[in-house]
Formats: C-alpha cells, structure tokens, sequence
C-alpha cells in the first residue's frame, strides 16, 4: 500500500529552506522531493555529483546500484569516494558517506550492475531513474525498462574534455527515447578507462543531471525531454539540439 506523503518536519524546513526560499520550488516543491524515490545506476564520476545532490536536496530514498568496488583510479573525479574506500563495494562507500550528508535519506544498496529484467524490478514504484553509467548497452536497458513503467529517465555522459544530457519523460506521449536520439546502437569501447576524462567534467554533467531529476520531483521548470544538451569544456561552451519522436523506432512502437 501507497504510503501517505509525509509533511516537513521543523528541522526539514530549516534545512531545505533556501530551496524553499525559490519560488519555483517551495514548501510544496520540496515536499514532493523528500517524498520521493530515485533509482540512480552508476556511483562513479557521474553518479556522485548526483548522489550527493540529491542526498543533500532531501531525496527520500535513494536506490544506488553499482557492482564494481573503489579503485584508486576513480578518486581523480569519484567524489562519493574517498581515500579510505579503496577496495570496498562503491555502494557501501557511496551509502556511507551520504549517511554523513544527510542521514535523513534512506540508501538502498544494490551491489550489481543491473540488466533490463533487474532494472524494471528495482525501478517499479520510483519518480526518476538517472543513469550515469559508461556504457550504451545500460542506457538502452533503462530506456526499455523505464518506457515499460512509464518513468523518467535522466541520462547523461561524459569522456575526455566533452559531455551530454538528456531527459525522457515517459509519461509524456511527444516524449522521444535514447533509441530515438541514438537510433543505430553504438559499441561500448569508448569509456573513461580508455579515453580519460577531465575530472570536473564529469561534475559538470552530472550536476545538470541532479538539477534535472530535481525539476521532475518538484515539478518545475522545462525538463530537457527532447534536448541533447552538450558540454565542449575545452572553450566552456554549451550547445542545444533538439529531436523528435522516430516514427520508426522499434522501441517507441512496442509503447
């Protein structure tokens, strides 16, 4: 059974008072984002920038699934991480530190790299997934399982001195998804293992990915569904592209 929203308590209006102070959110904003439910793949170089956004703007629960442990080659831009993490489950490093954040926050650790079939389990009953995984075949199984349930999917991605994020809203029938944007599949060669990576570029990418899955749980602003936004950080510059629905894409045609 659906649990009733619960209200801000005193200590909640103080400390989310400067997001209640926005007009765009306010206390009925805020509200609907300590009641909420976010299901977050990836607790690297994307996923902490929005693990600790979201721990921090009062997310209710928030579901980490990763299945690698902390290398020393993450803490260059892992900033969910630290020093002493080395060896251990990225889950439990990440679950740790958030608790220290805010300790208000319920973390679910799923301690695997989760396939379509898993991701439709864990993400039934959230208000958002948000992907910050390196790979393409993760995103088109949280597209598939995210259109199947009918919820948001923020996506974002990051290597060398560039980056990207988009938003599908699924319960939206203009809404495109990844497959429409991305239509001819692409390898998963290309990663930050390989390639590099600027560290705060992945902060940059991913804090527009928090403040996206914000908008969607409080229920302001103009989400990116069906804009590619771009980051080239090598001059600072942003870029807009906006596409469609495909008329063809095999996955719109199974909504």
């Amino acid at each position: 059974m659906t649990q009733p929203p619960k209200d801000l308590t005193d200590h909640q209006l103080l400390r989310y008072s400067r997001h209640i102070l926005l007009p765009q959110v306010d206390i009925a904003g805020q509200q609907r984002i300590v009641n909420s439910r976010v299901l977050v793949l990836g607790a690297g170089g994307l996923g902490s920038p929005i693990l600790l956004y979201l721990a921090a703007a009062g997310v209710g629960e928030i579901l980490i699934a990763d299945g690698d442990s902390v290398d020393e080659t993450n803490l260059q831009r892992q900033i969910v991480h630290r020093t002493g993490s080395v060896g251990e489950k990225k889950t439990a490093s990440a679950r740790a530190n958030l608790a220290e954040l805010n300790s208000d926050v319920v973390v679910t650790e799923i301690d695997s790299h989760l396939d379509e079939a898993s991701m439709l389990g864990w993400a039934r009953g959230c208000d958002v997934v948000v992907i910050g995984t390196d790979n393409f075949s993760s995103r088109y199984a949280a597209n598939r399982a995210c259109m199947a349930l009918g919820i948001p999917l923020v996506s974002g991605a990051a290597i060398g001195l560039s980056g990207q994020v988009s938003v599908f809203d699924f319960r939206r029938d203009d809404s495109p998804c990844f497959s429409c944007l991305f239509p001819d599949g692409l390898d998963d060669e290309a990663s930050c293992a390989t390639a590099g990576v600027l560290g705060p570029v992945v902060g940059m990418i991913g804090s527009v990915q928090a403040v996206e899955t914000l908008k969607l749980l409080a229920g302001f602003g103009e989400p990116l569904v069906g804009v590619l936004m771009t980051l080239d950080a090598s001059d600072l510059s942003w870029q807009r592209f906006r596409f469609k629905r495909l008329p063809d894409c095999p996955v719109c045609q199974q909504r």
